[in-house]
């Protein structure tokens, strides 16, 4: 017997009858054939663990842009963060843990440089419009190694509608959707008093008294509290009213004192001016592209694949070519 029949099998004995089993899958976009060893959520994960989109993560921002620091997060320690959490309460809930783990470690993929801000800069001047989400879904089905990771249906979904109005299919993608919010509220709190920001006494006390006091307490608050609120047969992921209240409260906080207009986003103008200005200088010279995205250019347009190629930067190297385009470069001076 194939190793990967065996922990089918064990997926169907163990796991919740809520559970998405990786036998069940919808499939892929190319049919391929099966693994002997991993089932198809653990292929899933580790093709993006080992794309090079993956490992950009860790020069792109979470909060702070180029932090000087060595604990501040990146997109990449939030990545982790939200798998190691929507893999905890899979695992109590006895849902797929494999195909929650897929989801957390790739619905970032389609960030910009510079975070949020890289984002709304793109948005701004890409006719269609820019939803990391929505972009972090092309990364795995056309960019990455120029095809795509032919990545099972389930996961894409996962990943497309981890933010956003739609609700992903599977109880596993739902989790993700959770613990994303989850990590990135209670770390972003966490470098922000590193940062000076906000201090600890500024957290709403309504909150603290209802999520806990540190950062660790409230990460435990609401990961209890998305594991016993799900213990039933319930159809959807939820949070009880009372931490969900308390969490969108701790969040309106972290927008109005650290998400905007805050110390930390001190950078964020000049950030949109490095992504749009290199927006508009390779839609009118396409010809500078990377020779891939240069084939991408003639194959669908030349928005497209500039908008594709500047997404896939990260902070230093968006940096780094903006300063060679438009900015004086340091010349030897020739003899005389």
């Amino acid at each position: 017997m194939d190793i990967r029949f065996h922990s089918e099998e064990l997926e169907r004995q163990t796991l919740s009858s809520r559970a998405c089993l990786s036998s069940a899958s919808r499939g892929r976009r190319l049919a391929e054939e099966e693994c002997s060893v991993r089932t198809a959520f653990q292929r899933d994960r580790d093709r993006i663990i080992h794309s090079k989109s993956y490992r950009r993560l860790k020069h792109k921002t979470q909060v702070f842009i180029i932090p000087e620091g060595d604990h501040y997060r990146t997109r990449l320690t939030h990545t982790m963060e939200v798998a190691q959490i929507a893999r905890t309460v899979a695992r109590a809930l006895r849902l797929n843990e494999d195909l929650a783990e897929a989801v957390a470690l790739g619905h970032d993929l389609g960030h910009t440089p510079f975070g949020h801000a890289g984002e709304n800069a793109l948005d701004r001047v890409f006719k269609p419009g820019f939803r990391h989400n929505e972009q972090s879904l092309r990364v795995i089905d056309f960019l990455e190694g120029g095809r795509g990771l032919n990545l099972t249906w389930e996961v894409r979904d996962g990943i497309l509608n981890h933010t956003g109005p739609e609700i992903p299919s599977t109880l596993e993608g739902q989790i993700v959707r959770f613990a994303d919010r989850v990590a990135y509220i209670n770390h972003d709190i966490d470098d922000a008093i590193r940062g000076g920001i906000i201090t600890a006494e500024q957290i709403p006390a309504e909150c603290l008294a209802v999520l806990g006091k540190g950062h660790r307490d409230r990460i435990n608050t609401m990961v209890l509290d998305l594991i016993h609120t799900n213990l039933d047969e319930t159809a959807s992921i939820k949070m009880s009213p009372a931490i969900l209240a308390a969490t969108d409260k701790l969040r309106d906080f972290m927008f109005a004192y650290v998400y905007t207009g805050a110390q930390a986003k001190r950078n964020e103008a000049k950030a949109c001016h490095v992504v749009q200005n290199l927006y508009k200088h390779f839609m009118g010279h396409a010809e500078l592209l990377p020779p891939e995205y240069q084939r991408r250019a003639a194959g669908e347009n030349t928005d497209r694949a500039v908008c594709d190629y500047i997404a896939g930067m990260t902070d230093n190297f968006a940096i780094r070519i903006y300063q060679h385009y438009f900015l004086p470069l340091p010349q030897a001076p020739r003899a005389p």
